[in-house]
């Protein structure tokens, strides 16, 4: 790897570093949707809120937008991480477990 030019390898580093910021982000986020998904279960609501995912849709393609990121993919990844949430709401539910 001699032959790297050091810019790149301090890219590199650079992306090294948000990649993990995304990672401690998304254990943040997650810590917080557990936290929902009693809530929710204890009170009878339902594991997915359309409503809610609408707005957080249109939120964070706007934020895209303003930051000169593909509203398109802000919104698969969102999706995604929906997905997972509700993933997440239906197995505590289902056990009671707060995982």
């Amino acid at each position: 790897m001699n032959d790297v030019h050091p810019e790149l390898l301090s890219l590199r580093e650079s992306i090294d570093n948000v990649d993990a910021a995304l990672i401690h982000m998304l254990a943040e986020r997650f810590k917080f949707t557990k936290q929902v998904g009693r809530l929710k279960a204890e009170h009878g609501l339902p594991p997915s809120d359309p409503a809610r995912e609408q707005v957080q849709i249109e939120r964070l393609r706007a934020l895209a937008i303003d930051s000169n990121l593909d509203p398109e993919f802000a919104e698969k990844f969102l999706n995604f991480v929906v997905a997972e949430v509700i993933n997440h709401h239906e197995r505590i539910r289902e056990t009671g477990l707060s995982e």
